[in-house]
């Protein structure tokens, strides 16, 4: 029967009403529906779970209003910003550091109006009060992989071959677990991808390309078909495969994520890789245990 919880306070002002509408949007919570008649208007904000509580005994230092994060150090650096932005340095001054509390967290207070101070906190153990999800690791110690690279702008895929190998051996991975297949292009990936993962000699495959607008009027076909064959080939196989085919405007594009300034998109594939060869075992393994039972 119970749908939801709201807390209605008047804003006392036009003013304040947008600077706190303002506030919660840069934080990034999700707008709810709000309302605007001929004598008020209401600006709604949305979290993923609500709760009423009560306390008995120590009552924790706060604010009426409590907000739980997952990343509370960004929540301050934004809210810090906010203030900073709206009335310089001085603003700041309506936001505390973050502390420690006695019921195991660490929580900031900040006031971005007069009168309405909201309380941000995280608890200290980073699984507290969050489901209990089964994830891969990233460690490659005994995993086999087979990277395939385009030869296709070089230049490009070179420095995703060199991110991706980083993050293998770094992980762990033996350089002789490794095996690297050059391709002409990214068109000739899928092909490659499916017949490596049928031999089923290795653990998961990367595949390293680069597309770039301006090289061929039929861009989109050949990526779209680049990302059908990628992702049928793992689908029919259950060999993970990771993407690393870059789709760029542009050189320029290109080589920034290939690690000039947003980091190395080939790293990131191998990373990817290997979660997923982790997080396959344990399902497996789950499985194997459990007898196959639902």
């Amino acid at each position: 029967m119970i749908k939801g919880i709201s807390f209605l306070r008047p804003a006392g002002s036009a003013a304040a009403y947008d600077r706190l509408a303002s506030f919660f949007a840069a934080l990034g919570f999700a707008p709810g529906k709000g309302w605007k008649e001929e004598t008020s208007r209401g600006a709604a904000f949305l979290a993923p779970f609500g709760n009423l509580e009560f306390v008995d005994g120590q009552f924790p230092a706060t604010a009426d209003v409590l907000v739980e994060v997952t990343a509370l150090d960004s929540v301050h650096q934004a809210a810090a910003a906010w203030l900073r932005a709206q009335g310089g340095e001085a603003a700041v001054a309506g936001l505390s550091p973050i502390t420690a509390t006695h019921w195991k967290s660490q929580i900031f207070t900040v006031e971005p109006e007069p009168g309405f101070a909201f309380s941000f906190w995280a608890w200290t153990d980073p699984v507290k009060g969050r489901p209990v999800a089964l994830e891969g690791d990233l460690s490659a110690a005994g995993m086999k992989f087979a990277v395939i690279v385009a030869r296709w702008n070089a230049v490009i895929t070179d420095r995703l071959l060199e991110g991706a190998l980083d993050a293998l051996l770094r992980s762990g991975a033996a350089r002789s677990d490794i095996q690297v297949v050059r391709v002409p292009g990214a068109w000739e990936i899928p092909s490659a991808a499916r017949t490596l993962a049928n031999l089923g000699q290795v653990d998961a495959i990367i595949p390293l390309g680069c597309l770039l607008r301006g090289e061929t009027a039929h861009y989109e076909a050949i990526y779209n078909e680049v990302a059908r064959g990628i992702g049928q080939s793992q689908q029919e196989t259950g060999i993970p495969h990771s993407f690393g085919v870059l789709t760029c405007e542009t050189l320029e594009q290109a080589l920034n994520r290939a690690g000039i300034k947003a980091g190395n998109k080939g790293f990131e594939a191998a990373a990817a890789a290997i979660e997923m060869v982790s997080l396959r075992r344990k399902l497996l393994k789950n499985e194997s245990e459990s007898g196959g039972r639902a």
